[in-house]
């Protein structure tokens, strides 16, 4: 029931949620209330003696309680507060529930609050759904909450922040927690939520470490670090103690390498981190620029060729049956050599535009084997607004003249109404699957016109592979052709338009057809490059794919000398002629040598072998393993789902080579 009591009667409830405050908001609301009073009322439980016990409204109380001791109240000045009959329990809740509507809580506070109700016996899953938050997020806070006490205290209070706490959460073992607390509260530089992460993660530091390796040990002990060794340890397996010095050390390390890559690469700025990878943390706020990579040199592809050349004399010997062991363990040993050495020449770094290079930036790293390596990706700054990086932003409603006043907002709010701004945009595109689908694929098409320095309107992203091996064009190959051919064939009208806005609806109004094209082809492009084998080729997705679709390799690729015969074993020719034609064919041609058997194999699998129907039939559907994809034909059904899936206007119909001949 709502009751008006004396404001000596109210005191804070041991309940109330909220511990910790911000200075300058009670300022705001003890001036809000001495000059308009109080606008809402509190919330409150009866307790011994008369008194009354705040559970949602504290800093209201407090406020009151200031003004009486400036005596612009009174000590009994009457304030309306809705009396509650419920639990303990139910008392946390909503001055839980009171609170997350007003200054934003400390996280301290939240994880306080929210290990109460799960401590009187509610569900992490119940609290979310009470509050309107996701699971994760009150994991999260609950997380918080297990802290050691000098971390959870320092959050409280502020001195840490809370993607820090976090960092501290990774372990759950609270002596780690307070000892690294205590390293690097004592340490010169500021840590980060990384640094911290990997503290608290290992006691000590193996000598083999990235980090230990980039400092080295001379280096770490002049500075005083401190090492453990057993008997039996050696300079990898020693323990270095020192975590918070090391850090310090390394990234100091990191960072001149970082000037001095910056001045070699002619570069704007070079970031660098002590984790193998660029975090997210670490590229926020930039984009991707465009980079191709390094066009090879006419000595490298001199080079290529002297290597083919060696490489087919190396084959040779193995292909040849009379060849002594000695000289097949050789040349077996100079073929790894050789590959190594072309797939490090073929391994190009990316290259930049010259106009782009003095703004761009890229990320260093810190290898496994301890050696700092720049990540091949240059970033840019994404552009500022003129008021974005101030703390108070500027808005002017109304046309372009009015008299309407304007209206200056804080950075945190303008930030806090963009995310729900978005989140009204995206329910809405979420609940039309047909938009969805056209700014999808708009995306990724116009991706080669976007001009980079404007911000993305949205984190899609789809770049074209660029294969294994640079400027590789296949010869003679129908399904390239074929692709090439439906990529001219595509409707590009929509590229007329200046801004995104309007290209999208352009777009738009292009037929149903016209959009699927485009569907089919941002998608296909994206594609890396597989082979149905072991190892790094192997993508069994693309296997999938290609046993949905249900593809007949040897409609689309047929073996030739240039692109397979003369580049494998004599007796990888032969083990195909006995698949079509069994020894009987095989064996004519066991005596024929390499150049002749590959041109001789070229004519029987492209059918114009003067041979039996039914060895010439199982020739032209014979293809390598490796080049296959599953052979699984769909279930009944599937067909059906399949054209439904097509869209409308669209025609999945494939001709093959033969067909189109035909």
């Amino acid at each position: 029931m709502i009751k008006s009591i004396p404001l000596n009667k109210l005191v804070q409830s041991p309940r109330n949620v909220r511990r910790h405050s911000d200075p300058a908001a009670d300022a705001e609301l003890k001036a809000s209330i001495a000059a308009h009073g109080l606008l809402q009322n509190l919330i409150v439980r009866p307790a011994a003696k008369g008194k009354f016990e705040v559970e949602a409204g504290e800093r209201r109380r407090r406020a009151m309680h200031a003004l009486a001791d400036e005596k612009i109240l009174a000590r009994d000045h009457e304030v309306t507060c809705l009396v509650l009959e419920d639990s303990a329990e139910a008392a946390v809740e909503t001055s839980l529930a009171e609170n997350f509507h007003r200054l934003a809580m400390n996280p301290a506070d939240e994880a306080q609050a929210f290990a109460a109700l799960v401590a009187g016996g509610a569900t992490v899953i119940d609290v979310a759904r009470r509050f309107g938050l996701t699971v994760r997020f009150v994991e999260g806070r609950l997380r918080l909450a297990t802290l050691a006490p000098v971390v959870f205290e320092a959050l409280a209070s502020g001195e840490i922040t809370l993607d820090i706490a976090k960092a501290f959460g990774a372990t759950s073992d609270q002596e780690i927690q307070a000892r690294v607390f205590e390293q690097v509260s004592s340490a010169y530089y500021a840590p980060n939520p990384d640094s911290i992460r990997r503290m608290v993660l290992s006691g000590t530091v193996r000598g083999s470490d990235p980090r230990a390796r980039l400092v080295g040990r001379d280096a770490y002990c002049a500075a005083g670090g401190r090492i453990e060794r057993e008997l039996f340890d050696d300079d990898d397996s020693e323990s270095w103690v020192d975590i918070a010095l090391l850090e310090n050390l390394a990234a100091t390390k990191m960072e001149e390498q970082a000037k001095v890559l910056v001045a070699e690469q002619g570069l704007a700025w070079v970031k660098p981190t002590l984790d193998p990878y660029a975090s997210r943390d670490l590229v926020e706020g930039l984009v991707r620029l465009p980079a191709e990579p390094a066009p090879l040199t006419d000595a490298e592809l001199a080079r290529l060729d002297e290597l083919d050349a060696s490489y087919d004399e190396h084959a040779a010997v193995l292909e040849d049956e009379d060849s002594a062991e000695e000289a097949v363990a050789a040349a077996e040993a100079a073929i790894e050599v050789i590959e190594r050495e072309c797939q490090e020449i073929r391994a190009r770094p990316p290259v930049i535009a010259a106009d782009l290079k003095a703004e761009a930036g890229m990320i260093l790293v810190l290898s496994r084997d301890g050696t700092p390596v720049l990540q091949p990706v240059f970033y840019g700054e994404r552009q500022a607004g003129p008021n974005e990086d101030s703390s108070a932003i500027e808005v002017i409603p109304g046309d372009e003249g009015s008299d309407r006043r304007r209206t200056t907002l804080s950075k945190r709010l303008v930030d806090e109404l963009a995310m729900q701004r978005r989140d009204v945009l995206a329910l809405h595109v979420a609940s039309d699957p047909g938009l969805a689908l056209d700014v999808m694929v708009f995306t990724l098409a116009d991706a080669d016109t976007h001009d980079w320095r404007a911000r993305a309107a949205t984190t899609l992203r789809a770049p074209v592979p660029a294969g294994p091996i640079i400027g590789f064009e296949a010869m003679d190959a129908p399904a390239s052709s074929a692709l090439a051919e439906l990529r001219s064939g595509l409707d590009e009208s929509w590229r007329a338009g200046s801004e995104t806005a309007s290209r999208f609806d352009l777009y738009r109004a292009l037929p149903d057809d016209s959009r699927a094209a485009w569907l089919g082809y941002v998608v296909a492009r994206s594609l890396e490059a597989s082979l149905n084998m072991s190892g790094e080729r192997q993508l069994p997705f693309h296997d999938h794919l290609g046993s949905l679709i249900g593809i007949d390799m040897a409609q689309w690729w047929r073996p030739t000398a240039a692109n397979y015969f003369d580049r494998v074993s004599k007796q990888v020719i032969l083990d195909a002629l006995t698949d079509v034609g069994g020894l009987e064919l095989s064996s004519r041609f066991a005596s024929v040598k390499k150049g002749d058997l590959a041109m001789s194999a070229e004519r029987v699998f492209a059918g114009t072998y003067i041979t039996e129907v039914e060895v010439r039939e199982k020739a032209l559907a014979w293809v390598p393993e490796v080049m296959r994809f599953a052979s699984a034909a769909p279930e009944a059904g599937e067909a059906e789902i399949d054209a439904a899936h097509a869209g409308p206007g669209v025609d999945s119909e494939i001709h093959t080579p033969r067909e189109m001949a035909a």
